[in-house]
């Protein structure tokens, strides 16, 4: 069984304040105004929100999805009110103010900077008279947070045992126990997909999974390497309509015409990760050259192996999609 990590999160009560209002949001952005890389959680672990001083208090928390570095239209589009503000003139302002304050420049006028969202699902936010003191070794002086990397170890058990089954729902040793089943079917879920609460701590949301392939794979459609974004889609190899999981494993980012041709079993991605293209689109599509064409083309994929398409996963869309006859 693997070990737990947290983090806990310095934010404005403003912004927990406005998303604690609004219950109906199941994915929020924990945006961060100068981008950067935030690599201390990995899918499923716990994020805490902090308030700053004076307030000074744990006010929730949500499941961490992943992190990307993506422009602030697309943070905007992706999470809208999730990102803690009623529209995006007011994210802009809060980020602008953010950066003037650590010496930084304010937002331009027409600019689109890039910032870090660290993506967050199934957020609790606790009634005041229910929120917690920081754990004792919080330094006054931390601006982002702090990183723990196992919360069940003897020294941080008592603190975080009651924080993890308010936020999760579960205690720490059921929700480990919960995951280390869960990893052994890496694309795949067979239960219920609405409403699975937290069986599968290392899905990612909805949009998280869409914003984590563009950063994943670096903008570049794995079967053509185009990188005009507008055009780029998530798609998922096992659909979440059949009990496949919005992980990075079950997914390849592929231009909008590429995706639908997957999606409709013309093109497929063999294990060995060479495009495979279907004798059917020829036979239907006389005029598909430019598709067949990409018969045996090597497909890109992200360095990190964990972030690669699952094999197994490959392989079903391959039986069970791909029109091979």
């Amino acid at each position: 069984m693997s070990d737990m990590k947290a983090f806990v999160g310095v934010t404005d009560k403003a912004w927990a304040d406005f998303l604690a209002q609004r219950p109906h949001l199941a994915e929020i952005n924990f945006w961060r105004p100068s981008g950067g890389v935030f690599k201390a959680l990995s899918p499923g672990d716990l994020f805490l929100f902090k308030t700053h001083k004076p307030h000074d208090r744990i006010v929730g928390g949500a499941v961490f999805s992943g992190f990307a570095l993506v422009p602030l239209s697309e943070a905007w589009a992706a999470f809208h009110e999730g990102n803690g503000r009623s529209d995006l003139s007011e994210v802009r302002e809060a980020i602008s103010r953010y950066r003037m304050k650590n010496s930084g420049s304010p937002i331009l006028p027409g600019e689109d900077p890039a910032i870090g969202c660290v993506m967050l699902r199934d957020p609790v936010f606790l009634p005041e008279k229910e929120t917690f003191d920081p754990p004792a070794d919080f330094a006054s002086n931390l601006v982002q947070g702090k990183g723990y990397p196992d919360i069940t170890a003897p020294e941080h058990a008592d603190y975080f045992a009651p924080i993890v089954t308010r936020i999760l729902g579960q205690n720490p040793t059921e929700a480990l126990t919960d995951d280390a089943h869960a990893v052994a079917a890496t694309w795949e879920h067979n239960g219920p997909v609405v409403g699975e609460g937290r069986i599968t701590r290392r899905r990612l949301g909805q949009e998280a999974f869409k914003l984590a392939l563009l950063d994943a794979y670096e903008g570049r459609c794995a079967v053509t390497g185009q990188r005009v974004r507008p055009v780029l889609e998530a798609a998922h190899i096992h659909p979440v309509s059949e009990g496949g999981l919005h992980r990075l494993d079950n997914g390849l980012l592929l231009r909008s015409d590429v995706h639908r041709l997957f999606d409709l079993g013309y093109l497929s991605v063999s294990p060995d990760l060479e495009v495979r293209v279907s004798p059917h689109l020829h036979k239907d599509f006389p005029d598909a050259g430019e598709y067949t064409a990409l018969e045996g083309r090597p497909v890109s994929v992200p360095g990190p192996r964990a972030d690669r398409p699952s094999r197994d996963a490959l392989q079903w869309h391959l039986s069970e999609v791909f029109r091979a006859e």
